[in-house]
């Protein structure tokens, strides 16, 4: 008997940091490196296979990833996105240190709306930087991160590296603490 499990999942951060390019890697397996603008809300579904979980041989998990905007001018409306998400993967471009900076504020944003929601940080376009420079901002997000995410990812939408990870990594978690 399989048993399938729907968990909403948000993706924030501010604009042009990947989330869109990241979930048409992990959904679409696609890449593109024409910039999109997301506008408001899109919302993505991938059903995926957890296996070993909760003393089953597998189970199976709907994916409904919701892409949030990432302007500014949109932060007033987020809050209302962002409920009944179990967790959140906050996108922050590693080429972009200000968008590192702001990591504190989508945290604080996703677990003033659930408290008991789960956060893994994406660090993205990690083919456009070196090691030294990307070490640096991986000890950031720890930093900042401490108790309330449950993991910090070097990511490439480009490459692919680690973009199935996270995805993963927030689907099994989420789906344990049910």
């Amino acid at each position: 008997m399989s048993v399938t499990i729907s968990k909403k999942m948000c993706m924030i951060g501010d604009f042009g940091v990947g989330k869109t390019s990241l979930i048409r890697r992990f959904v679409d397996r696609q890449f593109s490196d024409e910039y999109l603008s997301t506008v408001g809300v899109k919302i993505s579904s991938k059903i995926i296979t957890l296996e070993n979980i909760k003393q089953q041989a597998n189970l199976t998990a709907k994916l409904l990833i919701w892409d949030l905007e990432g302007h500014t001018k949109f932060k007033g409306i987020a809050p209302t996105y962002l409920q009944g998400a179990s967790g959140v993967l906050i996108v922050a471009d590693v080429s972009r240190t200000e968008t590192v900076e702001r990591v504190p504020e989508h945290i604080k944003l996703f677990s003033s709306v659930n408290p008991k929601g789960l956060i893994i940080i994406a660090l993205n376009k990690v083919d456009l930087i070196d090691e030294e420079k990307l070490a640096m901002l991986v000890e950031i997000c720890h930093a900042i991160a401490k108790d309330k995410v449950i993991a910090v990812y070097t990511t490439s939408a480009k490459t692919g590296q680690d973009v199935d990870e996270i995805f993963h990594k927030l689907a099994y978690t989420m789906v344990e603490q049910t």
